[in-house]
């Protein structure tokens, strides 16, 4: 009697085990087939946010290697900066941080964010002429933004910024994803750019937080660089950087600036303003960076606001960094068939 009792309880335990793996193995089917019946409501693609950085360390439920990355992206100078504490991690010329461009963390919409951008790599560089990995990318801003060194490709260095990377784009909706590429264009006109307007814009505009002088403000922790970062001099951006050319620096700046007052869908400033005030910036010294002329091995695909040579065209060197651009534009697509925006 006692036998038979233990032979059932056993067989009960083991039915229902059964039934449990059976049940978990359906709901798995069934969730892989159909998710939107386990979620209760689902986020409307216009409601959808990247991830908030700054709260999950604060409820300490960031990945560590996503922590990594944005401390180098968010503290460069302390982490690979000239003065970092390891020589050896010393990559980045300046005391520009990665933020200091690419906005909120690389989350803002309209200034290169970060968001999706694993999705559009590899894919293929006129600058480099060749496809180009997302560390190659990466290294394009380490020699050119931060006027300083490629770090290492298979360094934990880059698989953490690359992981921070994607970590800003989970969820992302793919009808948001066109929202986050790059610097929304601006209309070019048919005249140059005029820095002397451009200091007036600036001066009404952007000193307040850029300086007089161009040179931005240190954060209170100085070694982690800037609170508004330098736009021309030696501890900005070299001049083979792409803010270096008139129409992308204008695209960013009507898309961002004054910071905190502006958007991509709500500017401040016009594509005029925003023009000019691009080649104020850019009238100024910078760092020079060495071998510029083997950017673009098919010069004819150089952007056309590229102010440094060589060039497949005959127009001066002053045109091609204040514009008017149209007509270099417009030759392009006649000699060549190419179709350029900038």
């Amino acid at each position: 009697m006692e036998k038979r009792n233990v032979f059932k309880t056993i067989s009960k335990l083991f039915l229902g085990l059964v039934v449990l793996i059976v049940i978990i193995f359906g709901g798995l089917i069934l969730f892989n087939e159909s998710p939107e019946l386990f979620i209760k409501e689902k986020i409307a693609a216009a409601d959808w946010k990247p991830k908030d950085v700054e709260e999950d360390l604060e409820y300490k439920i960031l990945d560590r290697e996503v922590e990594y990355g944005y401390r180098l992206l968010v503290e460069s100078p302390k982490y690979m900066g000239p003065t970092a504490e390891d020589p050896n991690m010393r990559y980045a010329g300046n005391n520009l941080a990665c933020v200091n461009c690419h906005l909120k963390n690389g989350t803002q919409a309209g200034s290169g964010s970060w968001v999706g951008i694993l999705e559009r790599f590899p894919q293929f560089s006129g600058r480099d002429g060749k496809e180009s990995t997302i560390e190659d990318r990466i290294n394009g801003c380490m020699e050119r933004s931060m006027n300083g060194e490629k770090l290492p490709e298979d360094s934990k260095e880059m698989e953490a910024i690359i992981a921070y990377m994607e970590y800003v784009s989970e969820g992302i909706p793919e009808e948001r994803k066109s929202e986050f590429k790059g610097y929304p264009p601006i209309e070019l006109p048919d005249f140059a750019a005029d820095p002397q307007k451009g200091k007036e814009l600036y001066a009404k505009e952007c000193a307040v937080c850029h300086g007089d002088d161009g040179q931005g403000q240190r954060l209170a922790e100085a070694e982690k660089g800037y609170l508004y970062p330098p736009v021309w001099g030696e501890d900005s951006f070299n001049h083979g950087a792409g803010m270096h050319r008139v129409i992308t620096a204008a695209e960013f700046i009507k898309s961002n600036m004054p910071f905190e007052e502006a958007t991509w869908d709500n500017p401040k400033l016009t594509d005029e303003e925003a023009y000019h005030i691009a080649a104020y910036i850019n009238s100024f010294e910078r760092p020079q960076k060495a071998n510029v002329e083997q950017d673009f091995p098919d010069k004819k695909l150089k952007p056309v606001s590229t102010p440094y040579g060589p060039w497949t065209d005959d127009f001066s060197p002053e045109q091609h960094k204040y514009g008017p651009f149209p007509p270099i534009i417009a030759y392009y697509k006649e000699k060549y068939g190419i179709s350029k925006s900038k």
